[in-house]
């Protein structure tokens, strides 16, 4: 029912049933009252009903707007401001419910269709970003673009206060990245690599091989500050040269401008050509690089500059003590060798990069100082650092050595394996199990080649570095090849267990959302009514704490406040 109420007293309920509409002939509130009775509605009319109230209150809010703004006070817009901000919100949520109350069956099976594939979409193509790239792609964009711009921190790049302290970390950091290594043990070009090319006439090295060296020796060699010194700019340039010859030629030119460290690396590693003459150069080399590493040590804190270019003095000082470690080595001086191994690691231990433990344990074994070799492998033999083929099957060597001499396959196979014979089966198929290519390379199934001055992990390469410098002291020890034959074959199995690879969390968070969709519109398509009562109680029971909130707000509120602010 609607009436004009022209009582002196007005009033406005916002409740429902009362609204204000504006006479602007007569320029005067008048009240229009939209009442009906509670016990007299029936419940096919209250669909109508609210129909019929919603298009009353628009029309009045409409009405309201249009007659303050001709009046154009300032407190009326800001009552007419509150009250239509009030009113808006109130309509929408009567507004959504009326929705909610429409929805047929149909459109839940659509929606819970449409989820269903969007996110098998998504599946499908998060597990074939998983298989091709090991991870997952929601997870990385998440880590490399949102968490920026959500504050996180980026440890992509150090901070220390000193040049090894910024390798070490930034080492450690590309730990978990980095499969391919240079190899710890490498040969020297001139002296040992060409030797197969003046005998063969064929290339030891493969081309993206030494593109590997060549960007290892612009990063460990050169700095942004080179082009300040024309020795050192000089250089930078060689190092980039594909021609051997070229590069040469640049380290002499070099030379003739001053006592560059770098040039005298790369004249022992390219133009000597035996172990002596390459040793003469890095002596030279190391005269050079230790002046400038006292200079550069003393200005690394004057600015970003001089830091980088004591980073790159300090690379240069360990590259040259190593490679001359590695000479006394090869000359038969082993415990000079050891000696000089130990200093350069106690000089600087942050620099486990280069992975220098790795000649000191080969050249240990040389000297039969297993106990040495002991200390050296529980050092480094932690989950700090990355394994390699060299600590683990150096840790089953030992084990070996130690039951090797009395194994007898026959004995064991009547008798049983003892514990120290266990120990030393168990470490022989952890080794195998991270490099299963070793065993034939040391069993001389397979022939060896030149290793490669650069590895892969767990890869035949890395097979190949070990077992060239290694299988002299895998025979030195009697009857550890023969417990390797006997064992190393029982590792195999269908899948591998190392490592273990989990599925990203966001995998299994789609394929479970993929098929809860889908198993809701498979139900929605066969039992449309249930489903549709079960997801409107749903939809009710998600909207109750904000009808809830509209009620006590309604209580609480006088009805007369409202009517106050259009009067302001």
């Amino acid at each position: 029912m609607l009436a004009a109420v022209g009582e002196t007293r007005p009033y406005m309920c916002v409740t429902g049933l009362h609204c204000l509409v504006i006479d602007s002939s007569e320029n005067k509130t008048l009240h229009v009252a939209v009442s009906s009775s509670t016990s007299s509605c029936e419940a096919d009319e209250t669909g109508c009903f609210w129909k019929f109230f919603i298009r009353i209150k628009l029309i009045t809010c409409l009405k309201l707007e249009s007659s303050w703004e001709e009046e154009g006070t300032h407190g009326v817009n800001m009552s007419c401001s509150c009250t239509h901000g009030f009113l808006s919100f109130f309509f929408f949520s009567f507004a959504v419910s009326m929705f909610l109350n429409t929805l047929t069956p149909k459109f839940y099976v659509a929606l819970t269709g449409t989820s269903s594939l969007i996110s098998g979409l998504i599946l499908i193509f998060e597990w074939w970003y998983f298989r091709k790239y090991g991870t997952s792609f929601i997870e990385q964009v998440s880590v490399s673009h949102l968490r920026p711009l959500l504050g996180g921190v980026d440890n992509s790049a150090p901070s220390t206060a000193n040049a090894a302290g910024g390798e070490a970390d930034s080492s450690r950091q590309s730990v978990s990245e980095c499969k391919v290594w240079r190899n710890p043990l490498n040969l020297f070009r001139g002296a040992e690599y060409n030797r197969y090319t003046w005998v063969t006439g064929r290339e030891p090295l493969t081309y993206y091989d030494m593109n590997l060296s060549a960007q290892d020796h612009q990063t460990f060699f050169t700095c942004d500050t080179d082009h300040l010194r024309p020795a050192d700019a000089i250089m930078q340039k060689a190092w980039r040269e594909r021609n051997p010859q070229a590069r040469i030629s640049a380290a002499h030119e070099a030379l003739e401008l001053n006592e560059c460290a770098t040039a005298y690396i790369l004249l022992a590693e390219e133009e000597a050509t035996t172990i002596v003459e390459a040793e003469k150069l890095f002596k030279q080399a190391l005269k050079a690089g230790e002046g400038c590493y006292r200079r550069s040590q003393q200005l690394q804190h004057h600015g970003a500059q001089y830091e980088a270019q004591h980073r790159r003095d300090t690379n240069v000082l360990v590259y040259i003590k190593r490679r001359l470690a590695m000479c006394a080595r090869k000359l038969g001086r082993t415990r000079e060798a050891v000696k000089m191994m130990r200093d350069l690691m106690k000089e600087f231990p942050l620099l486990s990069m280069f992975n220098i433990h790795e000649n000191l344990l080969e050249a240990l074994l040389e000297l039969q100082a297993y106990a040495d070799v002991q200390a050296v492998l529980a050092k480094y033999d932690d989950i700090s650092l990355p394994k390699s083929a060299t600590i683990c099957y150096t840790a089953a060597l030992l084990k070996a050595r130690a039951v090797s001499d009395k194994f007898s396959p026959e004995a064991a196979s009547r008798r049983g394996l003892s514990t120290a014979e266990m120990n030393a089966v168990e470490a022989i198929h952890r080794a195998v199990e991270f490099n299963p290519h070793v065993p034939k390379y040391l069993l001389e199934m397979k022939s060896l080649i030149l290793p490669p001055e650069h590895i892969l992990k767990r890869g035949d390469s890395e097979a190949i570095a070990y077992a060239f410098f290694h299988l002299q002291h895998w025979k030195r020890v009697e009857g550890a090849l023969n417990l390797l034959h006997c064992t190393w074959e029982g590792t195999f199995h269908e899948v591998s267990v190392y490592p273990k690879k989990e599925l990203p969390f966001f995998i299994l968070f789609t394929a479970g959302l993929c098929s809860f969709t889908a198993m809701l519109a498979l139900l929605t398509h066969q039992f449309p009514e249930l489903m549709g009562v079960f997801a409107k109680a749903f939809l009710s029971t998600l909207f109750a704490p904000l009808n809830f909130v509209m009620e006590k707000v309604e209580s609480i509120l006088p009805s007369s406040l409202w009517h106050q602010l259009t009067r302001i």
